[in-house]
C-alpha cells in the first residue's frame, strides 16, 4: 500500500464524520502490519467528553478486530497546517504504536507532514512506568 492510498482513505473517512456541534470533520486511516486497513472519523456527542476522535476510532476498530501491530497512520482535516492529533489521541497512539511508527498529518491543501510516534509524543507515559503492580 502506498502513502497516497492511505491519505485517500483518510480523506474518504472524513466525509463520514458525525460533527453537528463543532462542524470539524476529521478522518484517519490505519495500516496494520498484516496489511489490513482500518478507517475512522470523529464522532461527537452533546456530552462533549464522550466524543471520540478519528484516530482513536480507527485504532479501536483494529484492536476490536484483533490487530495490535501497526505500520502507519494518516490523519486529515480542513486545517491551515497539517492537522495535529489531540493529546488523548497521542497517548492512545503511544500505547499501540512503536516509537518509529510513521504518521502522516495532512490537510485538504495536500500539505503533509511525516512524523514518527516518538516525534509526535516524546517521553510518553508507558506501561513500564507503572512499575511492579504485583
Amino acid at each position: 500500500m502506498c502513502r497516497q492510498e492511505l491519505l485517500d482513505k483518510a480523506r474518504e473517512s472524513k466525509t463520514k464524520a458525525y460533527v453537528p456541534y463543532s462542524e470539524f470533520p476529521v478522518g484517519a486511516a490505519l495500516l496494520t502490519r498484516s496489511g489490513k486497513m482500518y478507517t475512522g472519523c470523529n464522532i461527537e456527542n452533546a456530552a462533549y467528553p464522550v466524543t471520540c476522535c478519528a484516530e482513536r476510532v480507527a485504532i479501536f476498530k483494529a484492536i476490536a478486530d484483533g490487530e495490535y501491530t501497526f505500520n502507519e497512520m494518516a490523519v486529515v482535516a480542513d486545517t491551515e497546517r497539517p492537522v495535529p492529533p489531540c493529546g488523548s489521541c497521542r497517548q492512545v497512539m503511544s500505547e499501540f504504536f512503536d516509537s518509529e511508527t510513521t504518521i502522516y498529518l495532512t490537510n485538504l491543501h495536500h500539505e503533509t507532514k511525516r512524523v514518527t510516534m516518538e516525534e509526535l509524543l516524546p517521553f510518553s507515559f508507558q506501561s513500564d512506568d507503572m512499575g511492579n503492580r504485583g
